[in-house]
């Protein structure tokens, strides 16, 4: 059996895609799992647990208890995918703790396989973070996400020579339509007869490139 995926979606920077990403990644494993949890590490709102409540858990990472709790959720080998929309404010803290606890060297021994999804910038901020990153991460298990619609040109050298995932930038009216609080991805590509509209083809070439990324996961733990 394939290791049960854990999903860190995360940025040291605010207002990146971050939660547009985990929105996303979210309908599409629920779409194809039938299930997922979703973690949701904001301050500000709108947040993933607004957009996505049924399947949404608030969490924090302020205090021991509050990390303690959120690991004993996400690292389990229970077949659930699991995505966490880490906020900018808990970056440094986060990753702290996953070092101080060897996380991976953990998941790794309950069958979890994390993956780290981590949403460029241009910023001196982002750069230190994703090196920071690098040091700490498996090169098989970090990606970095090239958001168009915020990185306007070509990735940092130092963030273009891993694993890459791009998000394509959408017009400024579809990016408000999307923004609806009750607008669900998956309801759109059910709902939307005519695939040729541009946001049926921005969401399943999204779908299509979270089926890669899953792909993936499964040979190099097979």
């Amino acid at each position: 059996m394939p290791a049960t995926p854990l999903y860190i979606i995360c940025s040291p920077r605010p207002q990146v895609g971050k939660t547009l990403l985990a929105r996303l990644l979210s309908e599409f494993l629920l779409l194809k799992n039938g299930n997922v949890v979703a973690f949701d590490v904001n301050l500000k709102e709108p947040s993933l647990l607004d957009y996505l409540p049924k399947i949404t858990e608030t969490a924090d990472v302020i205090d021991t208890y509050g990390k303690m709790q959120l690991m004993d959720r996400v690292i389990v080998d229970d077949g659930v995918a699991k995505v966490i929309d880490l906020g900018f404010h808990a970056f440094d803290e986060f990753f702290k703790m996953t070092e101080e606890i060897g996380l991976l060297k953990e998941a790794a021994r309950r069958h979890v396989a994390p993956m780290i999804l981590f949403v460029a910038d241009t910023d001196r901020v982002s750069a230190r973070a994703h090196e920071t990153l690098r040091e700490q991460i498996p090169r098989i298990n970090l990606i970095t996400v090239d958001n168009e619609h915020v990185v306007r040109g070509e990735l940092p050298a130092a963030m273009a020579g891993g694993r890459l995932l791009r998000l394509p930038a959408l017009p400024g009216f579809l990016k408000t339509y999307i923004g609806r609080l009750n607008f669900s991805f998956t309801g759109y590509l059910r709902q939307e007869k005519d695939a040729s509209t541009e946001l049926h083809q921005w969401t399943r070439r999204n779908y299509l490139a979270f089926r890669e990324l899953e792909l993936s996961l499964i040979l190099q733990r097979s």
